[in-house]
Formats: structure tokens, C-alpha cells, sequence
């Protein structure tokens, strides 16, 4: 690294500013980007401007190569001014994150001629997937593929036997995006904004350096660790790739806390004249919010530092530490709509209204727990049942 490149690379702090700068922004473009079903072009541009897609992105390629706190730090405060909008940020640009451990050939495919090109996603795995020479054929549709509409290439699940065991292993398939169409559906009642509209492929083919399995994102055996060997690409791919679709109810959360102590915990009562601010209820739900947001911010935090100090030493976390900081993960989504549904009861009449920034939190903090990776209920079995001697079910931890 030359010195010029030493002093332009950011810090943990110098992005977090920068994302905390983009706050009443985002809020501003909130309604635009609700009605829309799509972030706003401007949004992605500042986005881009400010570095936040080359947190996780290769240094090869351009990218910052930083550590994975930093990302969620940014993903967090982003979601304080917009949660559609740091939902796309934090799913789109993990997806730099999983390219690293592509082979190289894969990564040059997508970034060789312009690194900030943005991938988008749907691990659905819906691939109907036919071996042929040098690779696969696939066809399908899938779901929810969030800001597909500002991304050239596309991960695409499906299940390939593995043929050591016979068994069906889950594969990712990256496809561009003269192989797939969109087809836009999305219109929801949260998270409108993420434009997660469907992709369809019909009979594409994809080279098999274009492939990922789940088998060598959960080992650490990637074909990227060639050319990208740090650290940042040795922690488990289920262990990040979870986070970015459950950060952002934090942020959104602490967004909705802030509203209410601006605007809503200062009201009156049009009926008594009483202040809200008296009311012990109001008074409970802010200090309980506030320390759960802190602990939650600090198990994501401390969760990672453990696995990233493995990951220098060249060691992996065993199946339970996995499945712990697996359910964690899983737990956020449920909490955060605990917690703004009392903000959104202690708010009044005025919540209701469409825009106002504490109805649109609940609404998209409530759809995002709807992802599959945030049910803490199928994750808590399981480590139940490992925790009592029983065999692990789940390769994405």
C-alpha cells in the first residue's frame, strides 16, 4: 500500500460520521423511497460516494478490507435515518463480502472492469440445477432479491448433491443480469422500500468457478482464500450473511427511540392536558430500549471480535459457540418488535398516520423479522437439541 492510499483509508469512526451525516437525509427521502418500492438512485450514489460497499470489498479489487464491526456499525446508524435503506445497504454489499470467497476468475468477471459493480441475491434454493461440461444449467424464480434494480449480477441458491456423501448441499450460483429477468412485485406493508422484487432464469449457464457451496463457506475452504487470504474471509458465511438482515432493526429501533423522545414522550394528552413525560410507562420503555439496543450492539460487537481473533489464529468456533451466536442473531429481529410496538403504543393517536416515522419503523421492523434467518425459533431447536447431545441440522451457522 502506498502512502497516499494509507492516509485516504477510512476509519471505523470516520464512516460511522459519514453514515450519521446521511441520517436526516435518508429520513427526508423516506416517503420517496417507500412509494417508490426502491431506494432512490441518489441514495445508492451517496452510498457509493461515502465508501460504505468497499467496507467488506477486496483491497485487490479496490475495497477497504476492513474489519466486519465497521460494516454493521455503518448498516446500524444508516437504519436510524432508513431501514429499507440500510437493509439494501447491508444485504447488497455483504454480497462484496461472499464474491471474496469466489474464485478469482469470478471476481474478476464482476469487478474487472468497474469495481463497484453491486450484486443482489436470493438464497432461496429454488435452482432446478443440470450438471454439463464446465459447469451448470439452472432455471427458476425466486424471492425477495432486495435492490435488484441497481445490481448487474445476482447470487442464486439451489441444492447440488455432494458427491462425497450423496447428500444435498446448498449451493450459490452467480448469474448477470442478461441471464435474469426481474419481475416487479413488491408491495408490502414494510420495508416497501427495498424494492425485493422476484428474479426468473430460464436455462442459463453458469461456469462452475461461478459457484459457491455452503460446505466451504461454513469450513473456511474457499477458493477466494487464494487470493484473498485476511482474515475478513475466513469467518463463517452463515455467521455474517445473518446480521445483515437483522442489524438493521437496531438501527431502526434506536431511529424510532430518538422520534419518540423528540416529539412523542414531550406531548400532551388532548383529552387530560397530562405530559407523557410523567407517565412511568414512557419512562420505562425509553430506559429499557435504550439498554437493550446497547446490549444487543454489544453481543453483534463481541460475537465477531471472537470469531475474527479465531480466524487470525487460524482456528474455526466449534458447532455450539456457532449455534449461540447464531441464535443471537435470530433473537434481534423479535426483540426490536417487542420493544417499538410498546414505542408505538406509548406514541398516541398521531403513530398511526402514514409518514410518521415511528409507524414506518414498526411496519419494517415487523417485516423484517419475517425473514427466514430471523425465526428464532427454528435456530433455538436446534441448538436445544444440540446443546442435549443431538446432531446439528443447519450448515449456515
Amino acid at each position: 500500500m502506498t502512502l497516499a492510499n494509507a492516509i485516504a483509508a477510512p476509519t471505523m469512526a470516520g464512516l460511522v460520521d459519514r453514515a450519521a451525516a446521511l441520517v436526516p437525509v435518508l429520513r427526508e427521502r423516506a416517503d420517496a423511497c417507500e412509494a417508490g418500492n426502491k431506494v432512490p438512485e441518489d441514495t445508492i450514489r451517496d452510498f457509493q460516494e461515502a465508501g460504505f460497499f468497499k467496507i467488506l470489498q477486496p483491497r485487490r479489487h479496490g475495497g477497504y478490507e476492513m474489519d466486519i464491526e465497521t460494516f454493521y456499525a455503518v448498516q446500524m446508524k444508516l437504519a436510524e435515518g432508513c431501514m429499507s435503506s440500510a437493509w439494501v445497504l447491508g444485504v447488497v454489499a455483504v454480497h462484496n463480502w461472499q464474491l471474496a470467497l469466489f474464485d478469482a476468475q469470478a471476481q474478476d468477471d464482476v469487478w474487472g472492469k468497474n469495481p463497484a459493480t453491486l450484486i443482489s441475491s436470493s438464497y432461496m434454493p429454488r435452482a432446478q440445477v443440470t450438471p454439463v461440461e464446465g459447469g451448470y444449467r439452472i432455471s427458476g424464480r425466486w424471492g425477495f432479491s432486495s435492490g435488484v434494480d441497481h445490481c448487474d449480477w445476482a447470487f442464486l441458491g439451489g441444492l447440488v448433491n455432494d458427491p462425497e456423501t450423496g447428500e444435498p448441499d446448498f449451493w450459490t450460483f452467480l448469474v448477470p443480469r442478461g441471464d435474469f429477468k426481474v419481475l416487479h412485485i413488491w408491495n408490502t406493508i414494510g420495508l416497501g422500500g427495498t424494492g425485493s422484487h422476484d428474479v426468473t432464469v430460464e436455462d442459463a449457464y453458469v461456469p462452475a468457478y461461478r459457484t459457491h457451496r455452503s460446505k466451504d463457506g461454513f469450513a473456511a475452504t474457499n477458493p477466494g482464500a487464494k487470493v484473498n487470504p485476511g482474515p475478513l474471509y475466513k469467518l463463517p458465511f452463515g455467521q455474517v450473511f445473518v446480521r445483515a438482515v437483522s442489524s438493521s432493526s437496531i438501527g431502526a429501533l434506536q431511529g424510532a427511540l430518538d422520534c419518540f423522545i423528540e416529539k412523542g414522550a414531550k406531548r400532551r394528552s388532548a383529552n387530560s392536558g397530562a405530559s407523557a413525560s410523567a407517565d412511568p410507562d414512557v419512562q420505562m420503555v425509553i430506559a429499557e430500549t435504550r439498554a437493550a439496543i446497547d446490549e444487543m450492539k454489544t453481543i453483534l460487537f463481541r460475537n465477531f471480535a471472537d470469531l475474527t481473533d479465531r480466524a487470525r489464529k487460524g482456528e474455526q468456533a466449534d458447532v455450539e459457540t456457532r449455534l449461540h451466536y447464531r441464535f443471537q442473531s435470530a433473537q434481534i429481529s423479535s426483540r426490536c418488535c417487542a420493544l417499538v410496538s410498546r414505542i408505538f403504543a406509548a406514541s398516541g393517536a398521531e403513530a398511526i398516520y402514514r409518514g410518521n416515522p415511528i409507524a414506518r419503523a414498526f411496519c419494517d421492523i415487523h417485516a423484517g423479522r419475517t425473514h427466514v434467518a430471523n425465526n428464532p425459533g427454528i435456530v433455538g431447536r436446534n441448538y436445544g437439541n444440540v446443546a442435549l447431545g443431538g446432531s446439528n441440522s443447519d450448515s449456515f451457522i
